[in-house]
């Protein structure tokens, strides 16, 4: 389905979420289209790119009507390569903690990377002019969501002072291939170390604001409750989620596999977000009294992962293998995912922990 691995683990099909097995995302830096994970929040929408009309208005002096061959004649092409995690990567664990109605158990695979090319947000708003009242810049899809009520088109926004970072793209190829349906052609927003959700698909429409944006999925979803919150769509209730939080996970080998007592190889990802990059990534086997630290590959974009890797001594019977990344700040991924839940089950960046039976 949409050109991905059979063996993905679809969570939904309409809107079509999915993300790819362990093993799959561990296979390059880069992550294959077929290999990228999925979130939607609606039907995935059928844009003609011959009659696509980018909006630009709000608190603009000159608003712009800008086609495809605009952008792409009118500013200079950019490239940037980025990961993009899913606010709701690793919810599972916190599933494990406590049952969250309603929203999908995705594993530790909601995060790719991909190279993306387009032009810079920061020209486009250059072009139109920003009132120096302005904030905000939000995004509009074309995609509609009946998770809101009444149902209305997935947006958001980020801060001005990050749209005119020149890492945030309005992006057209991914990987050095046309975007594809699912991942929002003809035109989506990449915003590099901002929860996916404000990597706006199929985007139309830019308005640059004075506040946030009053989209359902900026002021009543995509924040972070209290444990003891009612789950309500109370605009402005938690904390509007944006910038990634330092996390990583396992990806090789598979959790709950069996091997032969002695070295066992093992591989993963750390990301941090905002203008952060991981620093170190440790791992135990001995419940976290003595930590090893991984060896991490080049950093091959200050947006992206970095990969990590390191032979571990894997004694017979069960062991629980740890992870946890420490970034640029010094901030460290909490203990365990008790001290992170939460009602939507957003933010799980809690030590990794993959279960390992030795033979």
């Amino acid at each position: 389905m949409y050109g991905k691995r059979p063996d993905m683990t679809v969570h939904q099909v309409e809107p079509f979420n999915a993300e790819p097995p362990r093993a799959a995302l561990a296979a390059s830096t880069i992550t294959p289209l077929d290999v990228f994970y999925c979130r939607n929040h609606g039907p995935v929408p059928e844009a003609d790119p011959e009659t696509w009309r980018l909006e630009v208005a709000g608190l603009v002096t000159t608003p712009l009507s800008l086609s495809l061959d605009d952008l792409r004649t009118r500013f200079p092409v950019a490239t940037e390569t980025a990961t993009l995690q899913c606010a709701g990567n690793r919810r599972a664990g916190l599933v494990e903690v406590r049952d969250i109605p309603g929203e999908a158990p995705w594993g530790p695979t909601a995060t790719a990377t991909a190279t993306w090319t387009g032009v810079r947000l920061a020209d486009v708003l250059t072009a139109a002019g920003v009132s120096p009242s302005a904030s905000d810049v939000e995004f509009l899809g074309v995609d509609v969501s009946d998770i809101a009520d009444p149902p209305q088109e997935f947006g958001g926004s980020v801060p001005l002072r990050k749209a005119g970072m020149p890492e945030v793209l309005l992006a057209w190829a991914m990987n050095d291939e046309p975007l594809s349906p699912v991942h929002g052609a003809p035109l989506r927003v990449v915003v590099p170390g901002y929860i996916g959700a404000r990597s706006v698909k199929w985007v139309r429409r830019i308005e640059v604001r004075d506040r946030p944006s009053a989209n359902f999925f900026q002021a009543s979803t995509y924040r972070l409750l209290p444990p003891d919150a009612e789950v309500t769509a109370t605009p402005g209730e938690g904390v509007e989620l944006g910038l990634v939080a330092v996390n990583s996970d396992v990806l090789r080998p598979d959790d709950g596999s069996s091997h032969p007592a002695g070295p066992v190889a093992v591989a993963g990802y750390a990301f941090a977000g905002g203008d952060r990059t991981v620093a170190r990534v440790d791992v135990s086997t001995d419940g976290g009294s003595t930590w090893s630290q991984a060896e991490l590959d080049e950093q091959v974009s200050p947006w992206a992962w970095r990969r990590w890797s390191i032979t571990v001594d894997l004694p017979r019977g069960d062991t629980e293998l740890l992870a946890r990344a420490w970034d640029s700040s010094a901030a460290l991924q909490p203990e365990r995912p008790e001290h992170v839940w939460n009602p939507k089950g957003y933010v799980n960046n809690s030590w990794a922990r993959l279960r390992l039976h030795g033979t």
